[in-house]
């Protein structure tokens, strides 16, 4: 072999790593490209993810808070409510107590003025019996008294018994012979003026007149 055929053979063997080399050094970069393309999508991916969740989240922490405040709004409406009732309760329940508390003193009022009224009414029974216990001890004293002066004109002599009826006033002197014996009375009546016994007669006739007939 001569010189110049084994140089060019050295020349071929020597180029052919080069292509070799090349050739693993374009496929390193594609590969590295492409690790940087992917890793550039997935950091976006996960940072659209993040911001989502993050949205997400503030959109659930801040949606929470409205209805948190609303329901603590409603429980303090509702509890002003539930005083605002009790304090009414109350006061109708103080406003009945007053109401049953004036009452019961009127009642009490009432009890001792009736008290007071059935105290009087039975002194006023007892005054009264008192009084018609004495009217009747005083009609039966004049009943008496009136009968036993009959009686004594009864036992006058006629002539005597009619002096003393000429001064009487004809219904006094009616009464008594209204009350006398018949026959003492026609005694009497005889020996009396004939205008005196008229009188006497026509005030007898009309006692007589209205006394009750059965």
């Amino acid at each position: 072999m001569t010189k110049a055929a084994a140089q060019s053979k050295e020349a071929k063997a020597k180029s052919k790593p080069k292509v070799k080399r090349k050739l693993r050094s374009g496929r390193g970069a594609l590969w590295i490209i492409a690790l940087v393309l992917g890793s550039s999508a997935v950091i976006r991916l996960a940072s659209g993810t993040g911001a989502a969740i993050a949205r997400e989240m503030s959109e659930l922490s801040h949606g929470d808070m409205p209805q948190e405040q609303v329901a603590t709004a409603a429980l303090c409406k509702t509890d002003e409510e539930t005083a605002a009732l009790l304090e009414s309760l109350m006061r109708r329940e103080r406003d009945v107590e007053d109401k049953e508390l004036l009452i019961a003193q009127k009642m009490k009022a009432i009890e001792v003025a009736r008290a007071e009224v059935l105290s009087n009414m039975n002194a006023l029974k007892e005054a009264e019996a008192k009084l018609e216990s004495t009217m009747a001890r005083s009609q039966n004293a004049a009943e008496d008294d009136l009968a036993k002066l009959t009686s004594v004109y009864e036992s006058m002599k006629p002539k005597d018994a009619a002096a003393l009826f000429e001064a009487m006033s004809p219904d006094f002197a009616a009464g008594f012979l209204g009350r006398m014996r018949s026959d003492a009375a026609g005694a009497i009546m005889a020996g009396l003026k004939p205008e005196t016994a008229y009188t006497i007669s026509v005030i007898l006739a009309g006692r007589n007149a209205k006394a009750p007939t059965e």
